[in-house]
């Protein structure tokens, strides 16, 4: 009987024990009555506040405002201390290697996890106290060449741009089955690539475009890639506004796409209760202090269902909770992570290896290129963007701090025998002083241009730096021409003149039409913003320690008049090199090498398809130079004539690969019918056109020597 009595008592401590635990803080309860379960506490005050997402403490519960922070090539770390900096964007988007960009990703998310741990286990912690919810990647298509901010993103194709986009997004948020190591948030959707009245501009886009070009890479990045925000642009599309657009945000993201994330404004994206009933309404479900503020009211007086406004909050709270937030810190393997993977040696080797596979050899005349340095005694370094570092993207990435490695400082390390010497030469726009300075002496443009020919005339090659930086291009900040700004033109033609052995180093974002230096310059490197090390892996490029393997992400025009107007958003007019009209000054895709490859042999794995297959192509491709190298194997198709105008040609397949110098390597590709597809306007689906599909393989958009054929039937 005692027995009994003791059992009893036991049994009815452990159920006073388990029902004093309240079951969202019971991480072995399911997820979705975990959420509903902390709902269900809520007032209609704290709802509201866990919607805005910069809000105060839900102090009832102890639940903090999520702090989302940027990491775009690196995690932005304001007063806390130096990150690992990357390329931009653009730059990984060069290197054409998803795998390394997965592993970017994957670096950059552990170095944000460390300072979420530190932070939350260290009392003397200095510097943002961010949560775990980053605003990355940037997504946007290239479609604009003088966008601002075509250095925060990856490429002018879909396809290209899907595949990096699934890798970053998936390196970001880790792969454990049951936590997020982040929380990875798409921006700008959709239809995003103008600064100017960005947050007014209204772009007409035809249902086909949006399909076909404007949003294949969110698919990706949503249906693949599994991330779990997104965030609606501050921009119209046909006149309604992203953030209350019910056919973008429901019928096509939540519907078609199946996303069970949360949707987030662009900031300052809802401005009044208006706004704020009509974007939740549409599927918004995350934004600014103005839905703490409005919601309350327009949830009581019916404007806003509680059911939309429970749905909403359990969109956001669960990836909270799957961020492991609401679990004890050793349940959550990401909580073991710890500082010193910050700026480690490892993530350093990362970000070099990263800058040496995207730069980009556009033109190696006579093999000028590498420079033997056993044969040279001196060495002028010219350019504004010789001895000036240019991080890109400033407040998206990684945090400066410790040494940077600008490009004359990278050539003096790689080759410490020769005399080198630097000068400016040039200058890409005067500086514009901040309100507590004063503006710096004017420059002196002759006096450096004569000390610029001078240094080239001494020297046995000249490098001349020359690109964009901040002042040209960025947020806010569309660029008004393609061409070299300031006087770096002149700059460049002066070298020459003085000394025709001269390379010229692009360092950029957006695509720059330099017709003069492509037919005059030996050899020309495309080096973009190239992260913390770009110095030296710009040296190793020049010197032949590293063979380039970059391929361009873009289409570089031959003249701006090739370029349709920036309000014009169908790309069949002329925008991209699906529809280029003329020929590229450099082609999307291309990028040399020292050696050569040789491509033969290739075979369809079928002759015949329908819709939903996938058809392997392989084909030999031989290295027959004397250098290992990487090739950047590409496969566009041509689809059949039909009821609508088609690409040219359109990318469904690459692989990066390396091969050893007199060696040869077997190459498969998967080519998935569902990329071949038109969008039907009629039936509002996507169609595979019936009829032959050529396929054609090569290193780039206009470098294709092999091809075969299959037929798609009724």
């Amino acid at each position: 009987m005692l027995l009994i009595l003791v059992v009893s008592l036991t049994a009815l401590c452990s159920m006073a024990k388990a029902d004093a635990t309240p079951l969202y803080l019971n991480p072995d309860a399911p997820l979705d009555q975990r959420v509903a379960d902390l709902i269900s506490r809520l007032t209609l005050e704290e709802k509201a506040t866990l919607l805005n997402h910069r809000g105060p403490e839900v102090q009832r519960f102890h639940i903090l405002s999520d702090k989302w922070n940027q990491c775009l090539h690196g995690v932005k770390w304001n007063d806390g201390g130096p990150t690992t900096l990357f390329p931009i964007p653009t730059g990984m988007a060069a290197t054409w290697n998803p795998a390394l960009i997965h592993q970017v990703a994957d670096a950059t998310s552990d170095e944000a996890r460390a300072i979420y741990n530190a932070w939350h286990d260290d009392p003397n912690f200095k510097g943002d106290k961010n949560g775990l919810i980053y605003r990355s990647p940037v997504i946007n298509i290239l479609r604009n060449p003088y966008w601002g901010r075509d250095g925060e993103a990856w490429s002018e194709d879909p396809f290209l741009c899907g595949r990096m986009a699934v890798a970053f997004v998936q390196g970001l948020q880790g792969d454990d089955p049951h936590y997020l190591k982040l929380a990875s948030t798409l921006k700008h959707f959709a239809v995003n690539n103008v600064e100017k009245d960005r947050q007014t501009l209204s772009a007409t886009v035809s249902e086909r475009m949006l399909r076909e070009y404007w949003l294949p890479h969110f698919r990706d990045a949503i249906v693949e890639g599994k991330a779990r925000s997104i965030m609606a642009s501050y921009n119209e599309i046909n006149g309604v506004h992203n953030v209350y657009n019910h056919e973008l945000l429901i019928d096509i993201l939540k519907k078609d796409w199946g996303f069970d994330g949360f949707v987030v404004s662009d900031l300052g994206g809802v401005h009044d209760k208006a706004m704020v009933v009509k974007s939740v309404n549409a599927g918004c479900d995350f934004s600014d202090k103005e839905f703490m503020e409005f919601i309350p009211e327009a949830a009581r007086s019916g404007q806003i269902t509680e059911a939309r406004l429970d749905e909403a909050l359990g969109r956001v709270l669960k990836v909270r909770f799957q961020l492991g937030e609401f679990d004890p810190a050793d349940r959550v393997p990401y909580r073991k992570i710890p500082m010193s993977v910050v700026c480690s040696p490892e993530h350093h080797a990362l970000s070099i290896e990263v800058s040496r596979q995207s730069i980009v050899l556009l033109k190696n005349a006579d093999h000028f290129l590498p420079i033997d340095r056993a044969k040279l005694k001196k060495l002028a370094v010219i350019g504004p963007l010789a001895n000036h570092f240019v991080e890109g993207n400033r407040g998206y990435s990684g945090a400066l701090g410790r040494k940077t490695v600008n490009i004359f400082q990278g050539i003096k390390d790689r080759a410490p025998n020769l005399d080198v010497v630097c000068v400016d030469g040039a200058e890409i726009a005067p500086p514009r002083p901040g309100k507590n300075t004063q503006a710096p002496p004017p420059f002196d443009y002759a006096g450096e241009l004569q000390k610029a020919v001078e240094a080239a005339k001494s020297a046995d090659v000249a490098v001349v730096c020359v690109g964009t930086n901040l002042s040209i291009e960025m947020e806010g900040r569309d660029r008004t021409t393609l061409a070299l700004p300031g006087n770096q033109e002149q700059l460049v033609e002066a070298v020459m003149a003085a000394n025709p052995r001269t390379v010229v180093v692009l360092v950029n974002a957006g695509p720059l039409t330099i017709p003069w230096i492509k037919d005059h310059a030996p050899s020309i490197l495309a080096a973009w913003s190239s992260g913390e090390e770009q110095g030296h892996a710009v040296a190793d490029v020049l010197f032949g320690d590293v063979n380039p393997g970059g391929h361009l992400p873009y289409t570089v025009y031959a003249s701006e008049a090739q370029v349709p107007p920036q309000d014009e958003y169908d790309i069949s007019k002329g925008f991209t090199y699906m529809y280029l009209k003329g020929d590229a000054l450099f082609p999307f895709g291309l990028g040399l090498s020292y050696t050569t490859f040789k491509y033969s042999d290739l075979k369809l794995s079928q002759t015949t398809a329908k819709d939903g297959d996938t058809i392997t192509a392989t084909m030999d491709v031989a290295n027959i130079g004397t250098r290992d190298g990487d090739e950047v194997v590409q496969v566009y198709d041509r689809e059949p004539a039909g009821k609508v105008v088609k690409p040219l040609e359109r990318l469904v397949g690459f692989k990066r690969v390396t091969i050893k110098a007199g060696d040869h390597a077997i190459v498969s590709i998967p080519l998935e019918i569902a990329r071949m597809r038109y969008w039907d306007e009629t039936t509002h689906a996507f169609v595979a056109e019936p009829g032959t599909y050529h396929i054609m393989a090569g290193s780039s958009s206009t470098d294709l020597p092999l091809s075969a054929s299959f037929s798609v039937g009724n």
